[in-house]
């Protein structure tokens, strides 16, 4: 059975603190095999860095989220992403929030610091996990501007001719489960090239049902309605889908 990547999950967040163990067995129960759990602080990515020492289904990465501005935060992530590039798959979840920041002032050092972490990415050779909502046209054209080569577009909420930069310029975009009740979702997945897309289940948000905590066995759905959006065989998806993940982290599955 093709193993399947829950490519964005906050598995260090609190919600998953009584019952981790139980959350993994059951998406492997499903088929998903590996989860890519991102951070959205300096204790989170920590945190992921020992739950990934427990187990084998966890793969590590640390970013700060965008709302958070502040350079000092933003120069300690560098350095422990730095000082465990050997570990870490991925630099995520970083970018830019225009539904939160507002002030041209705010933003200006949301975008300094987004541009720390693509040059880190670069540096590193590490894909980006990247957050950008209500902001995805600034996120992909910074991304070109800085020359970004591994780029994960995680639940992207622009169109899909926004998106049209991004895919030209080779960056992957990551469908969560909630896509089965988003129409925006559903318009960019049959907009977007099959080549470019990934999964995920962005838990504890972005539930299949709303007000109900998520986790990575609902990537199932996610894997269903793309499936059927894009009018092909499950299980061919599965190989797409993995082949494309092998693209971006360079990871065997």
């Amino acid at each position: 059975m093709q193993t399947l990547v829950d490519t964005h999950a906050h598995l260090a967040d609190s919600d998953f603190d009584a019952d981790l163990a139980d959350v993994l067995d059951r998406a492997k129960s499903v088929g998903v095999g590996r989860i890519v759990a991102v951070s959205e602080t300096l204790d989170d990515a920590l945190k992921n860095l020992r739950l990934a020492e427990m187990y084998d289904a966890i793969l590590p990465a640390a970013g700060l989220y965008p709302t958070y501005l502040d350079f000092d935060k933003a120069e300690a992530m560098v350095d422990l992403i730095r000082n465990n590039a050997d570990k870490i798959v991925a630099i995520g979840e970083v970018g830019l929030d225009y539904w939160k920041i507002k002030e041209p002032e705010e933003r200006d050092i949301q975008h300094k610091i987004f541009e720390s972490f693509i040059k880190l990415s670069i540096e590193l050779n590490k894909p980006l996990n990247v957050h950008a909502r209500s902001a995805g046209r600034h996120a992909i054209a910074k991304l070109i501007e800085l020359g970004a080569k591994k780029v994960q577009m995680h639940a992207f909420d622009g169109k899909a001719s926004t998106a049209l930069p991004g895919i030209e310029a080779g960056f992957f975009f990551s469908i969560p489960a909630s896509v089965m009740r988003s129409r925006q979702k559903q318009k960019l997945v049959k907009r977007l090239p099959l080549e470019c897309l990934l999964l995920e289940t962005d838990s504890p948000v972005l539930c299949p049902e709303p007000t109900v905590r998520n986790e990575p066995a609902n990537l199932i759905t996610a894997l269903e309605e793309v499936a059927r959006l894009k009018d092909i065989q499950i299980e061919e998806l599965k190989v797409i889908i993995a082949n494309n993940f092998h693209r971006l982290y360079d990871i065997t599955l």
